[in-house]
């Protein structure tokens, strides 16, 4: 396949590289550039291989730049409204997302997961899952191998697993996923999406070229994707914490049980799993709709669910220290994460919390502490508001620390034989740390640093 065409692609991350390297691929002439002049070309460069077909560009966007453009691929971190994207948009361009670019280009099936929390964990186990049951699956997205980077490699038998997140689905056009899954919609990232309200109808974006032939796994105890499956156009399979349901999948006490045909069938019990929190059965039920949806016999899911392990930095177990436990919870990054992090500790827990600010609000975190969380150690650019909001709550156990090293040294002085410590932020890690990753693996390092 021939696009002799002159792309624009805006960011040079991972997805920004892997979407000009696909677009000289298939021949057109790329210009990748960045308005931030922190961005070092060269390495940008070297990162292309020195591509002849991909032109790196490092500084502001102006108007002659859209003059010989046929399309401007934005990378997840541009927003949609802002000022350079409008330059192009108003110069007649088209705009398009990596997702989208990926998916015009790519073969075989696609199984999109999507939602405020809960997507890398149930992404990973569904891409383990797909392994054993079709013989090329590529896992992509938000999980950190962009799209782009395996579309022109995909046969018409592929099965694609890929973890979407608004900022993604914001830019979607044709993206059609033959088995979608939206876990959960609760507030985040506000500060982009502006209501809750926008955020929902971009989260349903997922959905939008489905039909009846198609699947949609919603959760039924979520308002916003309750009201979503309304009026889904695909097939809607349920799944449910709370909900005893006449169709879908449901936890009954400790059991994960099938309701289908007027017939119930337990499939397996909690306890049987490596996974633990509310959250993560949410996760596998969900996987199996997906897997189901994906006509993966239950053997082979339920076997694979058996073996799984957590996602590093969701609930991740790190070590125990001087009969102290460490929880790597980094990817908690909003509130509604964090809550799960804190409901999957079975002990008096030392939280270190705050971060970047999101426009989020921190009441019903706080809320769930619920005499479990014996001391907050907050950091970063919320750890104030946060405190007010304890304080409201009539939480006042709090301590502020200026650096991420002095709120693992607080957290290590404070917690006793039998303590949980747990870094469930609440929070992003900007600021700080360049990502959640970055910050989860610097919290691993200091616990295994400890003394025996």
């Amino acid at each position: 396949m021939t696009y002799k065409k002159h792309a624009v692609v805006l960011g040079c991350g991972k997805s920004g590289i892997d979407s000009s390297r696909l677009l000289a691929q298939i021949g057109a002439d790329v210009v990748l550039c960045d308005e931030n002049e922190k961005v070092v070309k060269a390495e940008v460069e070297e990162k292309l291989e020195h591509d002849p077909k991909v032109t790196v560009y490092i500084g502001k966007i102006t108007e002659e730049m859209t003059h010989n453009a046929d399309l401007l691929v934005i990378s997840p971190g541009v927003p949609v409204d802002s000022d350079t994207v409008n330059i192009f948009r108003a110069a007649g361009v088209p705009v398009i997302g990596e997702i989208e670019l990926a998916y015009r280009f790519a073969k075989g099936q696609v199984v999109a997961i999507t939602g405020t929390n809960g997507k890398t964990t149930t992404t990973t186990l569904v891409g383990e899952i797909m392994k054993r049951r079709y013989l090329h699956v590529d896992v992509v997205g938000n999980i950190g191998a962009p799209y782009t980077g395996a579309a022109l490699h995909t046969q018409p038998d592929s099965v694609v697993v890929a973890e979407i997140s608004s900022f993604q689905l914001e830019t979607v056009d044709t993206f059609h996923p033959h088995v979608s899954a939206i876990l959960n919609i609760t507030p985040d990232h506000l500060n982009r999406h502006y209501t809750m309200e926008n955020y929902a109808a971009v989260k349903n974006a997922v959905t939008r070229n489905q039909n009846k032939n198609d699947v949609c796994v919603l959760n039924y105890d979520n308002e916003y994707t309750r009201k979503l499956g309304e009026n889904c156009k695909a097939t809607v399979v349920w799944f449910s914490s709370k909900e005893k349901l006449e169709n879908g999948i449901f936890l009954d006490g400790d059991k994960i049980c099938l309701a289908e045909d007027g017939r119930v069938e337990e499939l397996m019990n909690v306890h049987e799993m490596n996974l633990v929190g509310m959250c993560n059965y949410e996760n596998v039920m969900a996987a199996i709709a997906i897997s189901r949806a994906m006509k993966v016999k239950k053997e082979i899911y339920l076997d694979t669910i058996r073996k799984f392990k957590a996602v590093e930095h969701r609930i991740e177990f790190v070590e125990e220290k001087g009969g102290v436990v460490y929880y790597n919870d980094s990817k908690g990054t909003n509130p509604d994460a964090a809550i799960q992090g804190i409901r999957a500790m079975d002990r008096p827990t030392v939280l270190i919390g705050g971060g970047y600010d999101k426009h989020n609000e921190y009441d019903e975190w706080i809320e769930a502490f619920d005499g479990k969380v014996k001391k907050l150690v907050l950091i970063g650019q919320t750890r104030e508001m946060i405190a007010e909001c304890a304080k409201k709550h009539g939480f006042t156990d709090y301590v502020f620390a200026d650096t991420f090293e002095e709120a693992f040294r607080i957290c290590v002085e404070t917690a006793k034989k039998g303590d949980a410590v747990l870094l469930s932020p609440a929070c992003a890690s900007w600021g700080m740390f360049n990502n959640y990753e970055e910050r989860g693996r610097i919290f691993k390092e200091m616990v295994r640093a400890l003394p025996d």
